[in-house]
């Protein structure tokens, strides 16, 4: 299923403290070393510089993912994405990226940049086919278990 199809099931909006549950519930089941519900507040609270977004499912309002984004003057850092395991493989991390890239991209925003796990290869292969180029390496990025990260970025304009 395309991007767009995945897009038309799910409503994409701003994060709320009333999503959390659900969002932590998502992290814990795709990270080693997730985000504590802190953060999550965190994020929610810094605004106009944070930009959380939920993938909410339309047919029973359940979120099925998210992307936290930072908008500091023209540059963008993907802080997290995630999809729920029931939701993975359809599409929805790339309809979610597509999304903060359109925004991003209107925001007037030059260049967007993430890390990601050297290991992650499903992760790499969505961000190449988006145009996303490799930038270098970070060695001893992430934790639990101990691995680099991959930098990469695109530019927008």
């Amino acid at each position: 299923m395309s991007a767009t199809a995945v897009a038309a099931e799910f409503e994409f909006r701003r994060m709320q403290v009333r999503d959390l549950p659900e969002v932590m519930e998502i992290e814990r089941l795709s990270f080693s070393h997730p985000w504590h519900e802190t953060t999550f507040q965190g994020e929610l609270q810094n605004s106009p510089i944070s930009f959380p977004v939920v993938a909410v499912r339309i047919s029973d309002g359940r979120v099925m993912g998210y992307i936290i984004y930072w908008k500091i003057q023209d540059d963008i850092q993907i802080n997290n994405i995630a999809v729920h395991p029931e939701a993975r493989r359809q599409g929805l991390g790339e309809a979610l990226l597509r999304y903060a890239l359109a925004h991003i991209k209107a925001a007037g925003a030059a260049f967007v940049s993430l890390e990601v796990r050297v290991t992650n290869a499903a992760a790499r292969c969505l961000y190449e086919k988006l145009g996303f180029e490799v930038f270098g390496i970070r060695k001893d990025y992430y934790t639990n278990p101990d691995e680099d990260a991959v930098v990469m970025g695109r530019y927008l304009q």
